[in-house]
């Protein structure tokens, strides 16, 4: 991986491959290498990007708060340490969404097209907010296990924690490794972030969505009504997967994404 200086903070990037750049932003909390099956599927005909953000992974901490806007400019930034000057496709999974949609709001022309997995354009309601600052806190006080016995339940289709338990155990791993004040950094900045719906008819750009048909953290119906929302929006849903699609069905979702990036 490189290490570069972005936005004050050392970021930690894989960088794979030629060709048209596409970039993966991993969910909450978690890292690069929740791409790592995507990245071994596209390498060889595009330039594959997968950061750590800002807190996660290997890259530096920096602020009690970071908003989904602040990583948006991180990877504004990080294309331009990396001299990538071309539109790019944005791929965001879970809070990499969030990242995603905000990454569209202020750098739409520098995308040629959006890929939102597992993820929601909704705001936190009061109580899911307030929440989230609660979880924050608590891992400040006592670490990620908190956090981690509360979240991972929720990750993972039934099938797959009966039937695959080393991915769930491999996910567990990288949970309780991630640094607390990354992850309490991110859950204020999530807590704070906007609700993107009344925006979803002016992406303009190819967009696919995929959901893991027993997410339960950003359910089908949910993202189906997203796709609805965007015009040139096509919806893939992976049956067998939850929240954690790419990691649960890696050839189903390595398959949807070669076959929107081919149409570009």
């Amino acid at each position: 991986m490189k290490t570069l200086t972005i936005n004050g903070v050392e970021l930690a990037v894989l960088d794979r491959g030629r060709g048209r750049a596409v970039m993966l932003i991993h969910g909450f909390p978690l890292d690069h290498t929740m791409w790592d099956a995507q990245v071994e599927a596209l390498q060889s005909q595009y330039r594959v990007i997968a950061p750590d953000l800002r807190g996660f992974g290997r890259s530096g901490v920096a602020g009690p708060v970071v908003s989904m806007e602040q990583f948006a400019d991180d990877l504004a930034a990080l294309l331009g340490a990396l001299r990538i000057s071309e539109p790019l496709v944005l791929c965001g999974l879970s809070m990499g969404g969030y990242v995603a949609f905000q990454f569209w709001r202020k750098y739409a022309a520098r995308l040629r097209g959006l890929v939102l997995c597992d993820t929601r354009a909704a705001s936190d309601s009061p109580e899911a907010a307030a929440g989230r600052r609660e979880m924050a806190q608590r891992v400040l006080r006592e670490g990620p296990a908190p956090l981690v016995d509360t979240m991972l339940p929720k990750l993972f289709a039934p099938d797959t924690r009966e039937k695959h338990p080393e991915i769930v155990a491999a996910l567990q791993r990288v949970m309780l490794g991630t640094n607390p004040q990354g992850i309490a950094a991110a859950a204020y900045g999530m807590a704070e972030r906007p609700d993107v719906t009344p925006q979803l008819g002016s992406i303009t750009c190819p967009t696919l969505v995929i959901v893991g048909q027993a997410d339960v953290i950003s359910p089908p119906q949910e993202m189906r009504a997203i796709a609805q929302a965007i015009p040139r929006a096509r919806l893939v849903e992976i049956a067998g997967a939850g929240h954690m699609a790419p990691l649960e069905r890696p050839a189903e979702v390595s398959a949807a994404l070669r076959e929107f990036l081919a149409a570009l």
